[in-house]
Order: C-alpha cells, then structure tokens, then sequence
C-alpha cells in the first residue's frame, strides 16, 4: 500500500503557475487549492509517496 507525505502551502495569485511548477518538479502533486486569508493568497494542498 502507498504511504503519502503532504505538503500545505500558500501560493500568490500573481504567480501561481511558476510556484506549482516548482512544487511539481519536486514530485509534489496538488490535490486542492482553497482561498486564503487575503485575495491575493491561495493555500495548496500537496501530497506525493513517501520515500
């Protein structure tokens, strides 16, 4: 059975397709994103297998 890892992080609206990039080129793959605390903050949920 996969064990996962997970990962929260917030992303800024302005350049939320380089920073989910750079999450992705680590092995992270995005499972939700909700809005933050402000319009101009995202919050990323992440998971990948644990290695």
């Amino acid at each position: 059975m996969t064990q996962w890892e997970y990962l929260t992080a917030p992303v800024l609206v302005h350049s939320t397709k380089a920073i989910l990039d750079n999450f992705g080129s680590d092995g992270w793959e995005l499972v939700q994103m909700v809005p933050g605390m402000n319009p101009e903050n995202l919050v990323a949920y992440f998971k990948r297998p644990k290695q």
